[in-house]
């Protein structure tokens, strides 16, 4: 396995349990501490502990690492998921707002986890 499978199963364990808007950012050209962003929303705090500890059994499932620090586990308003080569942001939906992740990085090549059929 690769990063690149890591970050998609991230991103699918969020869509597929109570994630939303789930999308993946490669923020590899601008910064130097990690390649990609998964950045997810969960509609309350327990949808946000749900998606972590989901994310976290997805990616170790493929063979992949645990996370090198999770922080946010004292509210699970914001939760990182420190993977080194990707950051997993899950968000309560107000904290996405308030923090506006994908505002900030909107000039990186950004995919939705589930693209719509064309």
């Amino acid at each position: 396995m690769v990063v690149g499978d890591w970050v998609e199963a991230a991103a699918a364990a969020a869509e597929e349990g109570p994630g939303a808007d789930t999308v993946i950012i490669d923020v590899g050209e601008v910064l130097v501490i990690t390649d990609h962003f998964v950045i997810t929303s969960g509609a309350n705090t327990r949808a946000v502990r749900a998606l972590a500890e989901r994310i976290e059994e997805a990616v170790d499932l493929i063979g992949g690492p645990k996370p090198i620090c999770i922080e946010g586990l004292s509210d699970y308003e914001w939760v990182l998921m420190d993977y080194g080569d990707f950051v997993v942001h899950i968000f309560t939906a107000s904290s996405r707002d308030y923090y506006a992740l994908d505002l900030l990085w909107k000039d990186c090549p950004t995919l939705a986890a589930n693209p719509l059929p064309t």
